[in-house]
């Protein structure tokens, strides 16, 4: 049964730039309604409002802070009280920081896991139940290439995707036989705006697109496959750091994400 695509409604959170706002596209494309969720409004509007004209869907933008406290439950409130029925969930919205533990301020490392983790939990928590009743839904966790290995200078963003993975793929069995799929979705390096926030030292290799990691996710989601890593080279650096032994695995990712190794 589809549970994403004409007939449904997905929430794309992180919806008014990169791999978010391409996930949007592809679905309103498909017929899809949507509820688009990110902190830019004006951005948020003007998208939804194209995707309306331009596909005859309905797209709801909802400017909202997930990284404000209690923003998944405030969220879930709203869409109920507007009567808004979540077929399926793309957890897009994230971000990272470049840069050692020790040199970061809190606010920056707190956010990172609030909005990475705690939101994406509890929004995942709050629209599941309604899926299961429906037989019918899907839910979508962006993680990263990050959450293989340990991530030196970018250690909070590694381990809250390495947390993305393992709860996505225990989600994927606890869904088995229920009609709602569950895939994480592990992008390497992608031209989107991330790199505007983690600087672009937080970038390896070239950068695909976003438009590739929305092939992978769906593909992975029609297979029923739990994790999908985007890209050939980034699933076989990906699979290799887990068989190195531990120390050259991080010694690896720590060569590649060295702040010096730019002039």
């Amino acid at each position: 049964m589809r549970s994403i695509g004409r007939g449904t409604t997905t929430l794309v959170t992180g919806a008014s730039s990169g791999i978010g706002r391409a996930f949007a596209e592809r679905i309103a494309a498909d017929g899809g309604d949507l509820v688009l969720v990110a902190r830019s409004a004006d951005a948020l509007t003007a998208l939804a409002d194209d995707l309306a004209q331009t596909h005859g869907i309905r797209a709801v933008a909802v400017a909202h802070d997930l990284d404000a406290p209690g923003a998944a439950a405030a969220l879930a409130e709203r869409l109920h009280t507007e009567g808004l029925r979540i077929d399926a969930l793309i957890n897009n919205a994230g971000l990272g920081i470049h840069g050692d533990l020790a040199t970061q301020p809190l606010a920056s490392i707190t956010t990172q896991v609030t909005v990475n983790v705690t939101s994406l939990t509890e929004l995942t928590a709050l629209l599941l139940p309604g899926m299961l009743d429906r037989r019918r839904g899907a839910v979508v966790n962006v993680a990263s290439t990050a959450a293989f290995q340990p991530l030196p200078h970018m250690s909070v963003y590694g381990a809250t995707k390495a947390y993305v993975l393992s709860f996505s793929r225990a989600l994927w069995r606890e869904t088995r036989g229920t009609g709602v799929d569950v895939v994480a979705i592990c992008p390497g390096a992608t031209a989107t705006p991330f790199f505007a926030t983690a600087g672009d030292d937080a970038s390896f290799g070239p950068r695909r697109t976003p438009d590739g990691v929305v092939d992978s996710a769906l593909r992975g989601l029609r297979r029923g496959r739990p994790t999908v890593i985007d890209g050939a080279a980034n699933a076989f650096s990906s699979r290799l750091a887990a068989v190195l032994p531990e120390r050259v695995a991080i010694a690896v990712a720590e060569r590649a994400m060295r702040p010096s190794r730019r002039a």
